[in-house]
């Protein structure tokens, strides 16, 4: 019987090593996955979305985090959301204040190599918070966002949004945005089909 070769590391063990990393990684099931650099259009719609929700934001006792805050599920996944919304009481995993456990809303910037990901077992995690009420995917390579937004009956339905004039209202914590806001200067050299 052969053994596994990898190492199992302990959550205490990667947030050890994650906390002292110059890179961020993601933890799930015992391994650290390294997250890769962004390109020119991820950076300037999590700026703009940044940017539009502040304001908004800025009375109703919510915290705006982007990139750096650790979001941790029940089931483990320690992962670095490109937006998350948390409103009221924040929850941390530990008196580090670096890992927050109740998001209402996470946004997520899609590139080829993750997006799978990211609708696939990272909402599955994503889901398991109970906070969570809005997931959305905002595509970097065209003008288009996909929102998850949870039902009472723990249903998520979905909403496609696309074109420059379309706009996303986030009823959770009582937000819009324009898609032109959200993409403006994304494409500058090179505008999506």
């Amino acid at each position: 019987m052969a053994s596994d070769p990898r190492q199992r590391l302990t959550l205490q063990e990667y947030l050890t090593l994650e906390r002292q990393a110059e890179t961020r990684s993601e933890y799930l099931d015992g391994e650290m996955f390294a997250m890769s650099g962004a390109s020119h259009s991820h950076n300037v719609i999590v700026t703009n979305a940044v940017a539009a929700l502040r304001p908004q934001l800025r009375s109703r006792g919510c915290a705006l985090y982007s990139n750096d805050m650790r979001v941790r599920t029940p089931t483990d996944l320690l992962t670095y959301p490109d937006i998350a919304v948390v409103c009221g009481r924040r929850q941390f995993d530990d008196p580090r204040r670096d890992t927050i456990l109740n998001p209402m809303v996470i946004v997520e910037v899609l590139s080829e190599s993750t997006r799978d990901y990211d609708r696939g077992t990272k909402f599955t995690h994503y889901r398991t918070l109970a906070s969570l009420s809005e997931y959305v995917l905002i595509a970097q390579d065209r003008i288009h966002v996909e929102q998850y937004i949870r039902q009472a009956s723990d249903r998520w339905i979905l909403l496609e949004i696309d074109g420059l004039d379309g706009h996303l209202e986030l009823p959770s914590i009582g937000c819009k945005l324009t898609l032109a806001e959200i993409y403006e200067e994304a494409f500058e050299d090179n505008p999506p089909p």
